[in-house]
């Protein structure tokens, strides 16, 4: 069944005041917003660093990294002054370590070429490092109060019910961003997109839609078809290619062994655990080339495979253990100095994928 729903400008102009009023009620407090219908702006640094955070993770996840941040580096001047392997250190866990490299450039630039100060521009924020038009807009509406047509993944889930959008994701989204902004209005700016991500994320959820109480449940033609999860329509997955790899995890009582790795490339600047290239093969165990170290291959010890997802490709690796006196160690590091050690209290600076080696 397909169903069409009118929509005049004062159907959309109800609809949100529908809306807007159920976010006057049931807005979430979140440590980088300003409420419903606040007079104060919002701090356009807290705004742009939840903005970064909240890509590709969720708010609980995100909340204490923003909050540990914030007060490592109160301002935008403090994180520009910031060292690079500091800041690379405490995003460990939030993944997409681009964002982390583009955080610093960014803060820099705004230092830099603005006085310390965010342009109240969206054209001017496209230029900065890691802007794309979803942060700008957002900074525009939730720091500065600008309309602006805020779409994420969640805004684009509640435009595909209220459309009943047929066209799959990603292909619609150019439409979903067109209807998205036929609901924006210089009324409110700011609290509109925050109302839609609230409804997202208590309301129009992906599953378990509660749609029985969502204020624009009679505007919504994917409930008047009686299928709104079945929106947003999704094409097929290609399956990710899968690459194997081999690290070394070389230990002593002291702590073990890591790797800065190079600032460009995948997890660039980060610490890891030394190892093999990660390729499409299995790595065979003949071909293996350990680390040198003064003792012979069999007191290395096999802990198994283990396996990460990145975002364009899945990874299984291999893990391969040697224990080192505390005299042995020392030797090591000083015969390979491209390698630093790194005591046990510190594995929360290690990313995942080489967190995920320490627990088997």
């Amino acid at each position: 069944m397909v169903v069409s729903i009118e929509r005049t400008d004062e159907n959309v102009s109800s609809a949100r005041q529908r809306l807007l009023g159920w976010y006057d009620r049931n807005a979430r407090v979140l440590p980088w917003r300003e409420g419903p219908g606040a007079a104060l702006k919002a701090d356009p640094y807290r705004v742009w660093m939840s903005e970064v955070m909240l890509q590709q993770t969720t708010v609980p996840h995100a909340t204490p990294y923003f909050e540990k941040f914030t007060a490592l580096w109160p301002s935008v001047a403090d994180l520009a002054a910031a060292p690079d392997e500091r800041v690379m250190a405490e995003w460990a866990g939030l993944g997409y370590y681009s964002r982390a490299r583009n955080l610093l450039k960014c803060a820099r630039a705004v230092v830099n070429e603005h006085g310390g100060v965010f342009p109240a521009d969206e054209a001017a924020l496209l230029k900065l490092p890691g802007f794309g038009p979803y942060t700008a807009a957002a900074v525009m509406a939730f720091a500065f109060g600008k309309a602006a047509n805020v779409v994420d993944g969640n805004i684009e889930r509640v435009m595909s019910r209220l459309y009943a959008v047929k066209t799959p994701v990603p292909q619609a989204r150019p439409l979903l961003r067109e209807l998205a902004a036929r609901w924006v209005r210089e009324d409110r700016a700011r609290d509109w997109p925050q109302a839609l991500m609230d409804l997202s994320a208590s309301v129009c959820r992906p599953k378990s839609a509660s749609c029985l109480i969502c204020p624009l449940r009679e505007d919504c033609a994917a409930f008047a078809e009686g299928q709104p999860e079945a929106y947003p329509r999704k094409a097929a997955k290609a399956p990710k290619p899968a690459r194997h790899g081999v690290a070394f995890l070389i230990t002593s009582e002291d702590g073990f062994v890591v790797e800065r790795r190079p600032d460009k490339g995948l997890l660039g600047g980060m610490l890891g655990l030394p190892h093999l290239e990660w390729r499409a093969e299995v790595w065979g165990e003949a071909e293996i080339v350990f680390p040198s170290i003064r003792h012979c291959r069999d007191a290395w010890e096999n802990l198994g495979t283990y396996a990460h997802v990145f975002t364009h490709f899945a990874l299984n690796q291999q893990v391969w253990r040697i224990e080192l006196s505390a005299d042995e160690m020392t030797a090591f590091l000083r015969e390979h100095n491209a390698y630093q050690g790194l005591s046990w209290a510190d594995v929360k600076t290690l990313p995942t994928v080489f967190a995920k080696a320490l627990k088997l």
